[in-house]
């Protein structure tokens, strides 16, 4: 097995893992809270299955309409599938498609794995679960990122060197911001976390303190 079979079934894997975890919550948690502002569960799981339900020029429509800013049509598009489906439904056109070959434009096996795995994670530590992603996909995940992906995530890392502590990994220059390196994934791709999860001097930066208020 090549390196792209390896990712390409580690995406399969990620996605079987999550419709595990999916098909474990109750309603309301379907309708708790995310990393994604603004996105419940919900709303997240129809954005993590939107390739898979809307042919390709039914995508290319939509963008048109969102004037081609694709962060307003998946955010259009999360909205309405998420209104308009139940979670068994949103569940079920997860679990169907864990095979499928989607890749997003450009990223390759590689960046269909980020995918999962951000959204997998924005999922999970919103709704303030344990969940332990395998370090055997994290990996690929945080080597493969470009700074063309940070700076898509507004993500400012000026001073800062994230030090991964279950991985051999860090990122940057500058004072040591330490953490599980799901939880430096998630500061790459933009996310603040729950307090706690970081350790540093500059942790405050990516971290919500108004999570200790929820």
């Amino acid at each position: 097995m090549d390196y792209t079979d390896e990712v390409r079934a580690a995406v399969v894997a990620h996605r079987r893992d999550l419709v595990a975890l999916l098909a474990e919550l109750d309603p309301g948690q379907w309708d708790g809270p995310t990393l994604c502002a603004g996105w419940r569960v919900r709303e997240v799981v129809a954005h993590i299955t939107m390739a898979f339900r809307t042919s390709p020029g039914r995508m290319m429509l939509e963008l048109v309409r969102a004037g081609g800013r694709f962060d307003r049509m998946a955010d259009r598009s999360a909205r309405r599938d998420a209104a308009a489906m139940s979670h068994e439904q949103l569940l079920a056109a997860l679990r169907d498609n864990v095979t499928h070959p989607w890749t997003p434009p450009g990223g390759g096996p590689a960046g269909a794995l980020a995918h999962e795995v951000i959204h997998g994670l924005d999922i999970t530590v919103g709704l303030g679960l344990g969940w332990r992603v395998p370090l055997d996909r994290l990996s690929p995940v945080l080597v493969g990122l470009r700074p063309r992906n940070i700076a898509y995530f507004g993500t400012d890392l000026t001073g800062v060197q994230l030090q991964a502590t279950d991985l051999d990994w860090r990122h940057g220059a500058g004072t040591p911001v330490r953490g599980a390196a799901q939880d430096l994934l998630l500061v790459l791709s933009g996310r603040r976390l729950p307090p706690g999860r970081l350790v540093g001097a500059a942790a405050d930066r990516f971290t919500d303190r108004s999570a200790n208020r929820r």
